[in-house]
This record gives structure tokens, C-alpha cells and sequence, in this order.
């Protein structure tokens, strides 16, 4: 039977998990500079004093929730760029990789559509534009490789439809809600159904 002390200590990490799921709802309904501490604390029914027992700041949150989720898509997206995929499952698994992510963390990509270019320019939150660099030079490199490799069309503008593809599958946590009709696997493959129809190289 686990100790008075050890129980705690595994609630500690539970509790601060859902501290920040809440603080993510609230940024991304509310906005980052209009969310105050009181207001996450109320939402999460307790008292402001008490949220800094956890988190010394507003601006730690944010950072934290972000952080996550951008770690955990980067672990999805490396492991698919280390598994030698040609160009175009390299782009489907990329597209499934980050519809998962939007259905793990929601509210974060919401917050990163509305704030991260503000944000991004503050030293805390410079690892932002650094993400950003990285994302854009993957999935051009995609793109260009499936040029150059016959698989898409020679004729395409990879910025712009790298600028496309972004937009449509980020601007999806608008409106995705986990749990929904349609899982987010199923979305991607409806989505890349329609995209590659578009980019693919026609028999």
C-alpha cells in the first residue's frame, strides 16, 4: 500500500498536468494577455495563491504548455524523417503526425496560431522562431525532394503550397474537438486525399 508521502508525490505531477490543460483552454479562449492568474485559478476552482504553489507565473505556463507540445510533435516528425520514407509518405505521415498533435494538444496549437508571433520575440519564448525555421525547412526539403524525384509536379510552387498546406491542417484546431466523429487518422487521410490529387504526379 503506497505511503501517505508517495501518494503525494504522484499527485503532485497529475495535479500540475491538469493545471495546465486548464491554463491552455482558458489562453486559447481568452487570449494570453487577458488571462490573468486569478482567471486560470478560477476556472481551475481554486484559489490564485494556491496556482502559484505550482507555477511561479503565468508567463512559466505558457512556456511549459507550449514547450510540450512542441517537443512532442518534434519526436513525431523525427522519428518520420529518420525512417527513409520516399517524398510522398514522408508528406502523409507528416500530415497524420500533426493531426495527432492537434488532437494531443488542442489548445496549444491555438495558442501558437494566435500568440507565437508576438511571443516569438521575447527571449523566453525564442524557441519559437527556432521551431518555426525548423518546421518550414522540413517540409520544404519534402517538397522539393518530391520534385526532383518525380513523385510531384514540376511544375509546383513548393513555398506556396508549403504555405498551404500549413495553414489548412494547423488552422484545423479551430474547429477539431477530441472525441469527435472522426478520428484525427481518419481527417488525415481524407485531407491527403484531396491534397495529393492536387500535387501528385498524374499516371
Amino acid at each position: 500500500m503506497p505511503t501517505k508521502k508517495n501518494s503525494q508525490v504522484t499527485a503532485a505531477p497529475a495535479r500540475r498536468g491538469e493545471l495546465l490543460a486548464t491554463a491552455a483552454e482558458v489562453f486559447a479562449e481568452q487570449g494570453y494577455k487577458a488571462t490573468t492568474v486569478r482567471r486560470i485559478a478560477d476556472h481551475a476552482g481554486m484559489l490564485a495563491g494556491s496556482l502559484y504553489y505550482h507555477f511561479d507565473s503565468k508567463e512559466s505556463m505558457l512556456e511549459e504548455i507550449l514547450r510540450t507540445f512542441l517537443d512532442e510533435l518534434w519526436d513525431g516528425y523525427d522519428a518520420v524523417l529518420k525512417a527513409g520514407l520516399g517524398p510522398r509518405e514522408t508528406l502523409e505521415a507528416l500530415v497524420t503526425e500533426s493531426f495527432r498533435e492537434i488532437d494531443r494538444h488542442r489548445a496549444a496549437v491555438a495558442i501558437y496560431q494566435k500568440e507565437s508571433r508576438q511571443l516569438a520575440g521575447q527571449e523566453r519564448f525564442a524557441f519559437l522562431a527556432e521551431s518555426q525555421r525548423r518546421f518550414e525547412k522540413t517540409w520544404l526539403e519534402t517538397l522539393e525532394r518530391g520534385v526532383a524525384e518525380g513523385v510531384f509536379r514540376d511544375d509546383l510552387d513548393v513555398r506556396l503550397t508549403y504555405r498551404f498546406v500549413r495553414d489548412t491542417v494547423w488552422v484545423a484546431a479551430s474547429w477539431y474537438r477530441p472525441g469527435g466523429q472522426h478520428s484525427p487518422e481518419e481527417i488525415a487521410r481524407q485531407y491527403l486525399s484531396m491534397l495529393l490529387d492536387g500535387i501528385a504526379v498524374r499516371e
